[in-house]
């Protein structure tokens, strides 16, 4: 120790302008460090008493379990209550509602990066994460527009420029935005503004991505939209009462409450629950049929010839099985065996999302991410399975169901050049007559 003093006190002094950068990246190290240990060493906050008054009262003679109990059974009908009112609405409705939620949990979580990193002297820090919101979804709804409004974006002439040049557009305004981040650091606060750039993409990432997936799946047709948010409400619910009854078994650390039994109970309520819910809405055209933009009535449509995915068929049951239901045969819809899958995934691994929700609030010290809804937090806390729930069936779409749509083929195809288009109608001819399904007599005719 001694000689390490000695050696010290004779090493010569740095130079100025070293100990200056040093200065300040020790300064710019204690900014984002000492958040970073607020962060850690803060206690996990007793949440406030959110409930209504009026159930306050109703219940008070209740133990605090159970009346927890009531407080969310009854707020969850409520929730329930609402879905049915927006989907009785229509699309257009859900797609308002589905921004909302998008915006509502943006709102939120941004909320916790601005607490968390005590990130209040941070210049444009909001103004900055809201201006790239707004740039992600131009980008994203830019593209939803051209694809289901081509007819109507290609009638108006302000609309095809910007469908026309729509990249290029959002490209130019999130350079606006890099650009006004690069000049807002301000020395002292470097490596905090980074913290906080990154925080945005992320939340931009997880929350708009998952959303317009969403809208997507709902242009699919409404059933892709509502059996896949249901299975991840029923497997929540669920999964909840077979805990709150049956449940002894943690099931993992990082959400105590969760126990192996309500994991299991819950999946077996949620297939039952999806092959039940999906044999009733494949029997309506409303629910089945891809919503499209109807040109004559400037309108959403939701009317078609229903594709054989929902029409009854029957298929035989296994040997090992029909000895002990006594049935040869059954007669379902074939999108009955697509929600098993959705089913299995919302109740195996839609709860991951759920599990990693929890993980980011204890890393963060929070109980919940808002106190939007009472007993049940802030709409991040109820959509955390449901964003991981429509990637899953965006991909399950595209991978097993989607065919190219001949709609839309026939719009861009009227888009093009005479000379284009005549080059691809004789090109098509020629295919179909190799293929012998058009004859030479038909041709001359």
């Amino acid at each position: 120790m001694t000689e390490l003093r000695q050696r010290v006190a004779h090493e010569p002094d740095a130079p100025p302008e070293d100990k200056e950068s040093e200065s300040e990246a020790k300064v710019d190290g204690e900014t984002a460090s000492d958040s970073e240990s607020r962060a850690e060493s803060a206690p996990l906050p007793v949440s406030a008493d959110d409930t209504p008054e009026v159930l306050n009262r109703a219940l008070s003679n209740l133990s605090s379990r159970w009346k927890n109990w009531w407080v969310r059974g009854i707020l969850t009908l409520a929730m329930i209550a609402f879905f049915f009112i927006i989907i009785y609405l229509g699309p257009m409705v859900l797609m308002i509602i589905v921004m909302c939620v998008q915006i509502k949990c943006f709102h939120e979580i941004i909320t916790i990066g601005y607490n968390v990193y005590h990130s209040y002297d941070l210049p444009w820090f909001r103004t900055l994460s809201w201006y790239f919101l707004l740039c992600v979804n131009y980008f994203f709804y830019g593209e939803t527009v051209t694809d289901y409004f081509f007819t109507l974006v290609q009638r108006e002439e302000p609309l095809r420029i910007l469908s026309k040049y729509h990249r290029f557009i959002s490209f130019t305004l999130y350079l606006i935005g890099f650009c006004m981040f690069v000049l807002s650091l301000v020395k002292k606060h470097y490596r905090l503004q980074f913290y906080m750039f990154g925080w945005t993409h992320v939340t931009l990432l997880i929350v708009v991505t998952q959303s317009h997936l969403v809208i997507h799946n709902l242009f699919e047709g409404m059933i892709w939209f509502i059996v896949p948010i249901s299975c991840v409400i029923c497997n929540d619910i669920m999964a909840y009462m077979f805990g709150f009854f049956f449940g002894r078994t943690p099931l993992i650390k990082l959400s105590p409450k969760k126990t192996w039994e309500g994991f299991i109970g819950g999946f077996f309520a949620t297939v039952v629950f999806g092959l039940l819910l999906s044999y009733v809405m494949s029997g309506y055209r409303c629910f089945v049929c891809p919503v499209e933009y109807n040109n004559d009535t400037n309108s959403f449509t939701v009317d078609c010839e229903p594709s054989d995915l929902f029409r009854l068929q029957e298929y035989n049951i296994p040997g090992v099985i029909q000895s002990v239901i006594g049935w040869k045969t059954v007669r379902m819809y074939p999108f009955q065996i697509h929600s098993i899958a959705l089913s299995t995934f919302a109740s195996l691994i839609g709860p991951f999302g759920g599990f990693f929700a929890s993980g980011f609030k204890r890393a963060f010290k929070i109980k919940d991410f808002a106190n939007t809804i009472p007993g049940h937090g802030g709409i991040m806390d109820r959509f955390d399975c449901q964003y991981l729930m429509a990637t899953f069936v965006n991909v399950y779409i595209a991978s097993f169901i989607r065919g190219p749509n001949p709609s839309k083929l026939i719009q861009q195809f009227l888009t093009l050049r005479p000379d284009q288009q005549l080059h691809i109608f004789n090109t098509l001819r020629s295919h179909l007559i190799d293929k012998g399904m058009l004859t030479s007599t038909t041709e001359d005719e």
